[in-house]
């Protein structure tokens, strides 16, 4: 799993697999999913983040190095 912010666009990049991408999909006009062929969520997109959530306190706990 890897968690991205964009600074210079404002995105939150989550990615929960890595894989071939077979489908993206727009849940909203700043969120999208990326979906493999067996229909799996590998990553989602947030656009406009810090409008939407405070970015300043993004946290990830339980990584394991």
């Amino acid at each position: 799993m890897k968690v991205q912010y964009f600074d210079d666009t404002d995105t939150i990049y989550i990615e929960f697999r890595a894989g071939d991408i077979a489908e993206t999909r727009d849940l909203d006009e700043n969120t999208i999913l990326d979906i493999d062929a067996e229909g799996n969520i590998c990553a989602i997109t947030f656009e406009h983040a810090s409008e939407r959530t405070d970015v300043d306190r993004l946290q990830v706990r339980g990584m394991v190095a």
